[in-house]
C-alpha cells in the first residue's frame, strides 16, 4: 500500500425522481442495457431529474427502475444504477479514474479529505464516511480526460430535495489516498 497526496475527488450520486418537480420531458433511448442510441419511448420525467441523470449518469424513477445515461450510449432503462461499462454501482465502493493513473480493480482508501472547492473543510460526518469506505476503481474516464490525480466516488442515492446544496455534494481538493494496486 502506498500513500499518494494531491488528489481531486468528486462525488457522484443516483438522482431520485420523486425529489424533482421540473417541467415534463419526454426521454427516448433503449429499453434494455444491450443497446445504443435507441429511439424507444422511455417515459416522461421532470426536466431537472433528466438533467441530473445526464450529469450524474443514473437516476431511480418512481417505478423503481433506473434511467441510466452515458455519452456514448444515450439513455437506457435498467434494474440497477450502472457505470458506462454496464457494471452495477455500489455506494461507497464504486469509483472511476483515468486507467493510465489507477487501473480498474485498484483499491484505495481516502486517508485525508483535504479541502472543499471553496477552501473550507468538508463536513466532519461527510469526511468520516468517505474515509471509512473501501473504494475500488470499477469504472474509467476516457483516457486523458479525468486528469492525473482525479477520482469520481459514488455515494448512492440523493437524500433529499436540494441535494446539490448539501454537504454531500462536493469536490475535495488535495485529498490523500492509500492505494493498493490490483
Amino acid at each position: 500500500m502506498r500513500t499518494s497526496a494531491g488528489w481531486e475527488i468528486t462525488v457522484y450520486y443516483t438522482a431520485v425522481e420523486k425529489l424533482h418537480h421540473g417541467s415534463p420531458e419526454q426521454v427516448t433511448g433503449c429499453r434494455k442495457i444491450d443497446c445504443a442510441h435507441g429511439d424507444d419511448n422511455l417515459g416522461v420525467y421532470p426536466e431537472d431529474f433528466v438533467d441530473a441523470v445526464e450529469e450524474e449518469g443514473t437516476g431511480r424513477t418512481t417505478s423503481g427502475r433506473y434511467l441510466n445515461w452515458s455519452y456514448d450510449i444515450g439513455y437506457w432503462l435498467d434494474t440497477a444504477p450502472r457505470d458506462t461499462n454496464g457494471h452495477a454501482l455500489h455506494p461507497f465502493v464504486s469509483a472511476a479514474a483515468d486507467p493510465g493513473v489507477l487501473a480498474r480493480g485498484t483499491r484505495f482508501r481516502i486517508t485525508a479529505c483535504g479541502t472543499a472547492d471553496d477552501g473550507s473543510r468538508p463536513a466532519a460526518r461527510v469526511c468520516t464516511a468517505l474515509k471509512n469506505a473501501a473504494w475500488q476503481v470499477t469504472d474509467e474516464f476516457t483516457p486523458g480526460l479525468g486528469g492525473s490525480h482525479h477520482i469520481d466516488a459514488y455515494i448512492g442515492e440523493e437524500t433529499g430535495p436540494g441535494f446539490t446544496g448539501s454537504p454531500w455534494y462536493l469536490t475535495l481538493r488535495n485529498a490523500t489516498l492509500a492505494v493498493t494496486r490490483p
